[in-house]
């Protein structure tokens, strides 16, 4: 027997095209911490997440690292407050690695703010 697929915490995105529609169709708040893309869907689904590091900000341990801190800040964030009808792309930054693990999650709730779905 095979063991049943692991549920994720939380959707994500996983097609380039789902990230590049959010990019162009969707708002943008850049932050100290990190860039956030908020694109509202005609649905009551959960909220789905993307998260990203482009190769600007170091090698793929670093990039690895930074993506994994920004999908930590968004779970306890997130968890706390589900959200509904939304597909939200996170980008880490070069400050995001060494940024404050609380300020990195007041980043996230002030760029929600910016884009107006908080």
């Amino acid at each position: 027997m095979s063991a049943a697929p692991k549920a994720s915490p939380c959707p994500t995105l996983q097609r380039r095209a789902e990230f590049l529609r959010v990019a162009a169709k969707g708002r943008k708040a850049p932050v100290h911490g990190l860039v956030l893309q908020a694109l509202p869907r005609d649905d009551t689904g959960p909220a789905r997440f993307g998260f990203t590091v482009t190769k600007k900000v170091g090698n793929a341990v670093v990039r690895n690292r930074t993506r994994r801190r920004l999908k930590e800040a968004a779970r306890l964030l997130f968890a706390a407050s589900p959200m509904t009808g939304v597909d939200l792309v996170l980008i880490g930054r070069d400050a995001t690695r060494g940024r404050n693990f609380l300020d990195l999650q007041d980043d996230i709730r002030r760029a929600m703010r910016k884009v107006g779905v908080a």
